[in-house]
């Protein structure tokens, strides 16, 4: 085949992953600031209903996600994958910017809480659109016998987008003290979306399309309707083995990094900074995983790795959370434990998630590789991944108990360890430059 792999993909790495660390903080300044937005957008009489009530909408944004990647899936397989992440890319800032701007519920009343809810579902449909056009982006540009460790470096971009989304939020309550921010302050961070949102635009703008979707037009083999030949056909299987795998991904994923802050927060009842100190600390330590393990998938392959963290995560998380609860008693924190506590849990989230952009790019073909990436990516993390942070808190908030707030990010990893134990195949030897049709057997 013709196409070369292209000289500059190390700059289209950069490129798109400081524009994924860009929407992913746009999506997690939202959740950070659960506690803050409880307080701004919804009526009071019960604190834990509004901060349940944010942590849905948090939730909500992240269940319109599949919608997102349909839609703008089909877009990247029909149009090109540069327009549409540019695309999604400047949805996602303005929606982010404009909570910065909109009144809150004391100015108008119940309107502000629909404002904040359709702002939000502008972010989750534009971050559907967005990761399977980045990881399809890049997977195209990169050598195939690497393409776990540059992938893994874009997969470093959600954990870089809490760590930059902590950071402003220290920087806004530490500069402007705890009493403004919480007064008008916390709309600070939003704001800030619009210039990195400017800055990233301006990056993607210099970017080419891939050789392979350029490949692919030249020759007149784009797909008329990737939505057919994605979901009513033969494909549709490997869909589905795809979301199983990115289910359990996903629940890891949210249960190391996410889980980690709401239980630092709301079961050791440490202060928000210095939880914030705590975890992107960690993640700060543990994002190399990442990469390592992206490294490590291109010589082993990506379903010993990617299973690993899976089968470790659901035999580990009990005993970790509870000697977590034990280091980080009011008042008597074990910083560096607890730092290191957080680290296993995210090196974890490096062993699923450091591999799994490679092998979604090498599942599926050229022609509907966008919509066929997205749609399970966001099934998996945006459902699955996605309902973590809801469902613990609020089995622990009912019970008091660790054990059953952890019900969920145990029982899921299990089951689908054991399903893609059987269903998953090994994707590590598929060249993505010289496809062979059909597909490799599972």
């Amino acid at each position: 085949m013709a196409i070369q792999v292209p000289q500059d993909f190390r700059r289209v790495i950069v490129a798109a992953s400081v524009g994924n660390i860009i929407e992913w903080y746009d999506f997690y300044i939202f959740g950070s600031l659960a506690a803050v937005l409880s307080v701004k957008f919804f009526e009071q009489s019960h604190p834990v209903a509004a901060l349940l009530s944010t942590i849905a909408l948090f939730t909500a944004g992240f269940l319109i996600r599949p919608l997102g990647a349909f839609l703008f899936g089909w877009m990247g397989d029909r149009v090109g994958r540069k327009y549409t992440f540019l695309i999604t890319l400047s949805g996602m800032g303005l929606g982010t910017g404009a909570i910065g701007l909109i009144p809150t519920y004391e100015s108008i009343g119940l309107t502000a809480a629909f404002l904040l809810f359709g702002l939000r579902m502008i972010q989750g449909l534009c971050l559907g659109g967005e990761y399977g056009g980045a990881i399809t982006y890049v997977a195209e540009h990169v050598p195939d016998e690497r393409r776990g460790y540059y992938t893994g470096w874009l997969q470093t971009s959600p954990t870089l987008g809490i760590v930059v989304s902590l950071a402003v939020i220290i920087a806004t309550r530490t500069y402007f003290g705890n009493e403004a921010f919480d007064a008008w302050a916390w709309r600070v961070p939003f704001l800030v979306s619009f210039l990195l949102v400017a800055i990233a635009i301006y990056i993607r703008l210099q970017l080419q399309e891939t050789p392979i979707f350029a490949e692919i037009k030249a020759k007149g083999q784009m797909t008329k309707n990737p939505w057919k030949e994605a979901f009513l056909s033969a494909n549709i299987k490997y869909v589905g083995i795809a979301t199983i795998v990115l289910i359990g991904q996903g629940v890891v994923w949210y249960s190391g990094q996410f889980w980690a802050l709401y239980f630092l927060q709301q079961v050791s009842k440490v202060d928000p900074l210095n939880s914030a100190y705590i975890v992107g600390a960690a993640l700060l330590l543990a994002t190399p995983s990442l990469i390592l393990f992206g490294l490590l998938s291109d010589f082993i392959g990506r379903k010993p790795v990617i299973l690993g963290g899976m089968l470790l995560a659901a035999i580990t998380y009990y005993p970790l959370y509870l000697w977590l609860g034990t280091v980080t008693q009011p008042g008597n924190i074990n910083y560096p434990v607890a730092i290191f506590i957080i680290f296993i849990l995210v090196c974890y989230v490096g062993m699923v998630y450091g591999p799994v952009g490679a092998f979604l790019a090498e599942y599926f073909p050229g022609r509907i590789r966008y919509t066929s990436v997205s749609v399970p990516y966001h099934i998996g993390n945006g459902w699955g991944g996605g309902l973590v942070p809801f469902i613990t808190s609020a089995a622990f908030a009912a019970t008091g108990s660790i054990g059953y707030a952890l019900l969920y990010p145990i029982v899921v990893p299990a089951v689908c360890f054991v399903l893609a134990l059987f269903l998953m195949p090994e994707t590590r030897k598929i060249s993505i430059w010289n496809p062979i049709e059909p597909r490799a057997e599972t």
